[in-house]
């Protein structure tokens, strides 16, 4: 599945093309409009498995660039993520740049989801950073290729209890394998962003008897979480100080870089964040020399994909969150086959991905 890296001297010389063979993506639609004010990406990495789902993000990014490398991430791991859960679809992604409180219109929206109508079907939006559940039926009114409706729409609602079981559930399994239980009770857990996802982790964890520290860009999120759960504070210049059992990024992605590594007091790294390594094979092979497991984002943070593709069938909580509670088994799995192999977590997460996708590539091949 995956393609030898290309030089340097390559991307330079042909930077889009370039960036999509570093990681075979098949597909890049580039959005424009100017009279809704509309720049958006859409990436599709693979679609073996079925049409590529993963949600829309809008983001006031520096640059095109940083939105094209981050749309190219974000749908390759969307690609692992549906085939380590075991769905039957494929990685896609989309970005719209620009800040949400300054650009994001009824227009702006339906304009984007005659975009993503123009890909019949290939790619299939949900809500992501900045998006909600009213957002995706806006765009609804351009596509049926959306998913996350609100639930008056026979839609699933809020994905993030379903992702944040996952999350918890996640990290009971690579407690487990540090500790030999799975029981959370006493363990010191810091969790980073505590918006829709964060918040109900916190409130599994608190359940459970963990002590949880909490940090947020929001002050006013934090002053009602922590007041909610009684939990603990902690600034953002002190946070990857503390002296914790579990780090669980929630926020955006690259938190575990250089910095935060030489300082993270940790046994366990297991969050909703996506691409929480800055570098995966660099910081990948760092955290597992200094003693911390990881457990890969797109394993932790699938109950999100599976909750939408329940909707896709007719939805029902219950058969998500049983889905979703699989990640625990997944998570424990991959950590055994980490350890079989010699290999980082993060190479043995994507290796599962892999060998479904191959297998299933076979099959249509001979048919």
């Amino acid at each position: 599945m995956e393609v030898t890296t290309l030089k340097n001297s390559d991307l330079s010389k042909d930077p889009v093309i370039g960036q999509m063979s570093l990681h075979n993506h098949e597909q890049i639609l580039f959005c424009n409009d100017n009279a809704t004010g509309l720049k958006a990406i859409i990436a599709i990495h693979n679609t073996v498995l079925g049409p590529s789902l993963g949600g829309t993000r809008m983001w006031n990014y520096a640059n095109e660039m940083e939105a094209l490398t981050d749309v190219l991430r974000l749908s390759r791991g969307m690609t692992y993520k549906s085939s380590v859960a075991g769905l039957n679809l494929g990685g896609g992604k989309a970005v719209i740049i620009g800040d949400a409180k300054n650009i994001k219109s009824e227009a702006l929206l339906r304009r984007f989801g005659k975009f993503v109508n123009s890909l019949g079907g290939k790619y299939i939006t949900a809500e992501d950073v900045a998006m909600t559940s009213r957002d995706m039926e806006i765009i609804k009114m351009e596509t049926d290729h959306v998913s996350g409706l609100p639930e008056n729409m026979g839609g699933s609602g809020d994905p993030s209890p379903v992702t944040a079981y996952g999350v918890y559930v996640s990290m009971k399994a690579s407690a487990k394998e540090v500790w030999g239980n799975d029981s959370l009770s006493g363990k010191k857990v810091l969790v980073q962003g505590i918006g829709h996802v964060g918040e109900v982790l916190v409130s599994h964890l608190t359940k459970e008897g963990a002590t949880v520290y909490i940090n947020d860009i929001s002050q006013e999120r934090l002053k009602a979480v922590a007041d909610k759960y009684k939990v603990e504070v902690v600034a953002a210049d002190k946070m990857f100080d503390l002296d914790i059992d579990v780090y669980a990024p929630c926020a955006l992605g690259a938190t575990v870089n250089n910095d935060t590594l030489s300082r993270l007091k940790c046994k366990i790294i297991c969050g909703a964040a996506n691409n929480q390594l800055a570098d995966e094979n660099v910081h990948g092979l760092l955290v597992a020399k200094s003693g911390i497991l990881y457990a890969p984002d797109f394993v932790v943070n699938a109950g999100g994909i599976i909750n939408v593709y329940y909707e896709l069938e007719g939805y029902n909580r219950e058969r998500a969150l049983a889905h979703a509670e699989k990640i625990y088994d997944t998570t424990y799995n991959l950590f055994q086959l980490a350890k079989k192999e010699n290999i980082p977590t993060y190479q043995a997460a994507n290796k599962l991905g892999e060998q479904r996708i191959e297998a299933i590539a076979r099959i249509n091949a001979v048919l």
